[in-house]
């Protein structure tokens, strides 16, 4: 990179789409699929295994790192129980329609 980010804001700011040259009003916007976010982790946790960060950069990558790895797992336990909500409502447990002696 030829001019290293400071800080957390002037990276927010790098990335942000109010700058001019952004999408455009009406433009298609890309999207990112929760897998291409899990591996984005696992390219960091790479990366810093292999020593790919300078000291100085670690805290902000782990931060990064660490919020992401967050958002993953919330995401997944939200999933897992929606999935069982809906497996409890699928298979729900009534006599109706079944004749005397039948169950």
């Amino acid at each position: 990179m030829a001019e290293e980010v400071t800080n957390n804001e002037e990276l927010a700011e790098e990335f942000s789409g109010d700058q001019t040259g952004g999408p455009e009003e009406g433009a298609a916007v890309e999207s990112i699929t929760l897998r291409e976010l899990d591996q984005i982790a696992q390219i960091i946790d790479l990366a810093s295994q292999r020593g790919a960060f300078r000291g100085g950069e670690m805290s902000t990558v782990g931060i990064l790192y660490d919020k992401l790895a967050t958002f993953l797992q919330n995401v997944k336990d939200q999933q897992d129980a929606a999935k069982a909500a809906a497996e409890s409502e699928e298979a729900p447990v009534s006599d109706e329609g079944t004749q005397d002696g039948e169950k």
